[in-house]
């Protein structure tokens, strides 16, 4: 093996007579270096992309919701409270009460979702930190909202717009013969704080006082749409639903945040796991480079392979060597591109040269993770292009 990396060492980085192989190793080990940054800055691109999407559902959906099975609502039973209570993983619970809404603003309208919120609610999610403008909701005013940008966009409504309040309506329920004027429950409310957010939540809610809601859409003192819960620090979301989910039976609905979001989690994932292909292909494709420099070097070198044959060097030593010249050449080139990739990952976080929009860099994240990924996809590929290159020689070959 020392034998066979030696001359594998001295014919990779020593120049041959033949100016057209330096040029095709040359180009083969730039390859190797542009597949290998490729592959780690989209990885990690995708990484910081999926923890920004995430920290956007942090502030909108909590670790666990609990919803009713059957129907929009459910009464708040002592027996529900004492299985909460009684749940050490749980940190803190809001109840809330959510119901489609008509809502009105100088002859623009816009459907959506009204979302009564107690005090606790900004603690079951971080949806301060996503507030473009204005406040958050405060108990001693009940005719106050908090919208998201995209219904603020859509209405032309902007915050503490004292001009003329913003008018919500809903159906009254159990009402035979609709009118006009008894068809709707209404309430006005001023605007107070706008959010961010993804498209769908920042298109979706009013959040109101839950007194305000429960008034609005007649509801009994422990009626409720939903439980949303913040769970302690590193408690396992998917074992803590399925304990509840158990204690509370069939008639209710529990459902992890990963669950709340299914779809989107998928997207995400499939988007990476399809990059990362694709990108590997392009690796591959330039370690076709490799095999073609490796070939060359294999007939440039023909007469030393003979002598070193006449000299009692087996055939699989010889073609090791030329194993280990390839697999050194990527390994090398996967070593650069790396450098690079992680000094420029670094340098995206530092300074935010690149932009989603406006003055929003783009997320990316180093994670020690994407690098053993493209460490293990190159050496692995390297190692077979390095292979089927050495398959070339045998011992007709050599007596040519």
């Amino acid at each position: 093996m020392n034998f066979s990396y030696y001359i594998a060492k001295r014919y990779l980085f020593s120049k041959t007579s033949n100016n057209a192989i330096n040029i095709i190793t040359i180009i083969a080990s730039f390859g190797v270096i542009v597949g290998a940054l490729a592959l780690f800055i989209i990885l990690s691109g995708f990484s910081g992309l999926r923890t920004f999407s995430y920290a956007m559902l942090d502030a909108s959906d909590p670790d666990i919701k609990i919803t009713a099975t059957q129907g929009k609502s459910f009464l708040v039973t002592d027996a529900f409270s004492k299985v909460l209570d009684a749940d050490a993983s749980i940190a803190i619970n809001s109840k809330v009460i959510e119901e489609r809404v008509f809502l009105k603003y100088n002859n623009k309208e816009v459907i959506a979702f009204i979302k009564g919120v107690d005090r606790n609610f900004n603690q079951i999610t971080q949806i301060d930190s996503v507030l473009d403008m204005g406040t958050w909701l405060d108990d001693r005013y009940l005719n106050t909202a908090v919208i998201g940008n995209g219904i603020s966009y859509k209405l032309s409504l902007g915050v503490l717009n004292f001009g003329k309040p913003l008018e919500i309506y809903v159906p009254k329920p159990g009402v035979r013969f609709m009118t006009a004027n008894n068809a709707f429950s209404k309430v006005n409310v001023q605007i107070v704080g706008t959010y961010s957010g993804t498209e769908d939540f920042a298109n979706k809610y009013v959040f109101v006082n839950s007194l305000m809601a429960r008034e609005l859409l007649n509801f009994e003192s422990n009626r409720i749409t939903a439980m949303e819960l913040k769970l302690v620090k590193d408690a396992d979301a998917d074992a803590v639903a399925r304990r509840l989910q158990k204690q509370l039976g069939t008639a209710y609905q529990v459902k992890t945040k990963a669950q709340l979001n299914e779809l989107y989690y998928k997207v995400i994932n499939t988007e990476n796991f399809v990059s990362y292909l694709i990108f590997t292909l392009i690796v591959i494709i330039a370690l076709f480079n490799v095999i073609g420099a490796i070939i060359m070097m294999i007939i440039e070198k023909k007469s030393n392979l003979k002598t070193l044959f006449n000299l009692g060097v087996t055939i699989k030593e010889i073609k090791r060597i030329f194993v280990l010249q390839g697999f050194l050449l990527t390994f090398f080139g996967m070593l650069i591109g790396l450098s690079i990739g992680v000094v420029l990952v670094f340098l995206q976080q530092a300074f935010g040269w690149f932009k989603i929009v406006g003055e929003m860099p783009y997320p990316i994240e180093f994670r020690f993770s994407n690098l053993f990924i493209v460490i293990f996809t190159i050496t692995i590929l390297g190692f077979l292009a390095s292979k089927i290159a050495g398959s070339r020689i045998s011992k007709e070959f050599i007596d040519e």
